[in-house]
């Protein structure tokens, strides 16, 4: 029994030391992977390789990388060349917003009445008086997408006001009328991407279409939410058995509110949700205003519309403010707009930029705030072209070095940590919830990427396993390859640059 014992013994004792010298071959094999870039020459090969490949001979890449420990450049590429940097332009319009209105920046829409109160009335006109606030919706708000609407009510039946005997107008003057960017393909007018801006707008202007199969040979039914009169919807979609084609396109007639939802869905597919922009911001604001107002008991006698457009005169010292209502602070703001690539914030937050820096909400003194700004901190504006806050126009023209040296920025600035948190991860959220995963940049990258037409960027930061903080920027135009393969070389180049150890 004890030999047994003993020999029993050993054998674990064996046991034991080849599961640690195979745990130790294991740790070594991948310290060893992980170091095989510890030549800085070596690692620019490798990249150099990764950005040769002949499927992208006639396009052009633009890209580097800096240490911001060092401050050394670790790779570089056309970095002084101009690009298209698609939604890479996000990272400008939301380091200016943070950099010049603060991270605790918040709007505010006031509801003013242009009359008297008594006997549950208004006796006059409701006016509400936007500044260009994007999250009047339920994004940040629990309940319906009218909650926000629906408070308002409240508010005024607190008030004691259940009908109001005037207009409901809309003060829309903070920002000007141009709904789209510079740019812009009116071929996107109706998509949600495209939403035009406004000082007062509501559910990021757009309306969700969803087309639901019924019985075969059977018309689908048609949902929009909100559910609104403010919208025509003309309904050809045709329930077909599951061995039937399914196609179905959903499109605004451009320039109006008249939604053509056209073809046939199969009798069990799940139901199909798409995205329409609206025409008229202040309009559908104030049209869907006055039917959450009814569905909770205010009557509006009068009409609908904009205060800019209205024969009425309007004083602003027979004017009583009945209440504010404020956003959520912008760098929760912020964090919307880089992690999911909010079109219409970026554009809604570049006008803010310029109401709040030269008193008008319009594109181009957005832009002239920004670039201001940009010229303090060794990013020449006249280097540069910036004609939107989204990047969905072609117009804009920006380097690699110029994307690096604002993220250079931005690293030292205040304002860093909602600049930081904002940025999608690689892996995890975002527009990188499907990129990187199961590689080393799962939840190390943080970065802004961008897309268009034949165009793809990243942008952003990432730590080295030495250790080492980096900025980069990659951008490329022109290319006619996939997508996918686009995704493949920056998110392995990000891979490479994480594995990087010094000698």
């Amino acid at each position: 029994m004890f030999i047994k014992h003993i020999a029993s013994s050993f054998t674990l004792i064996l046991l034991s030391c080849s599961v640690a010298l195979l745990a130790q071959t294991r740790d070594t094999t991948a310290l060893k992977k992980a170091a095989a870039f510890n030549s800085l020459n070596e690692l620019r090969e490798q990249l150099d390789d990764s950005f040769n490949d002949p499927n992208f001979g006639h396009a052009f890449w633009g890209v580097l990388v800096k240490s911001l420990n060092s401050g050394e450049i670790i790779y570089k590429r056309n970095a002084d060349k101009l690009f298209n940097p698609a939604s890479n332009t996000k990272l400008f319009t939301s380091a200016a917003a943070l950099s010049l209105l603060g991270s605790d920046f918040v709007y505010q829409t006031n509801l003013y009445a242009n009359g008297i109160i008594r006997n549950n009335k208004l006796a006059g006109d409701l006016i509400i008086q936007g500044s260009g606030d994007p999250t009047i919706s339920n994004r940040f708000f629990n309940g319906e997408v009218t909650s926000i609407f629906e408070a308002w009510a409240d508010s005024l039946k607190s008030k004691g006001i259940t009908e109001i005997s005037g207009n409901l107008f809309g003060d829309d003057t903070s920002f000007d009328n141009f709904g789209l960017g510079k740019g812009w393909s009116l071929d996107n007018e109706s998509s949600w991407f495209s939403a035009p801006s406004g000082a007062l707008s509501f559910n990021d202007n757009t309306l969700m279409i969803k087309v639901t199969p019924t019985e075969t040979n059977f018309p689908a039914d048609i949902k929009v939410v909100p559910n609104t009169k403010y919208v025509t919807v003309m309904q050809k979609v045709l329930t077909v058995d599951n061995n039937g084609e399914q196609s179905i396109k959903i499109s605004r007639l451009r320039g109006s509110n008249l939604i053509s939802v056209n073809g046939s869905i199969k009798k069990d597919s799940k139901p199909v949700v798409e995205y329409v922009s609206i025409s008229d911001p202040t309009l559908f604001f104030l049209t869907v205003l006055r039917e959450v107002f009814e569905q909770k008991g205010i009557t509006v006698k009068g009409k609908v519309g904009s205060i800019s457009i209205s024969e009425k005169i309007i004083l602003a010292e027979n004017l009583s403010l009945l209440f504010t209502h404020e956003s959520v602070p912008l760098h929760m703001i912020v964090k919307e707009l880089n992690k999911n690539s909010n079109n219409f914030y970026a554009e809604q937050i570049l006008k803010t930029i310029g109401l709040e820096i030269y008193n008008y909400g319009s594109a181009e003194y957005g832009v002239k705030a920004c670039k201001d700004l940009f010229g303090t901190i060794g990013i020449n504006p006249d280097n540069m072209i910036m004609v939107d806050g989204s990047g969905l126009s072609r117009l804009n023209l920006v380097s690699p070095r110029q994307v690096v040296n604002l993220l250079t920025f931005l690293y030292s600035s205040d304002e860093f940590n909602p600049f930081y948190n904002s940025l999608p991860i690689g892996g995890v959220d975002g527009t990188l919830a499907n990129r990187m995963k199961r590689t080393s940049a799962e939840n190390n990258v943080r970065a802004k990427a961008g897309f268009n037409e034949n165009v793809s960027s990243l942008s952003g930061y990432l730590k080295t396993i030495g250790g080492e903080t980096l900025a980069f920027s990659m951008i490329i135009n022109n290319y006619l390859a996939s997508p996918n393969l686009v995704d493949y070389i920056e998110d392995n180049v990000c891979n490479r640059l994480i594995n990087f150890v010094r000698n």
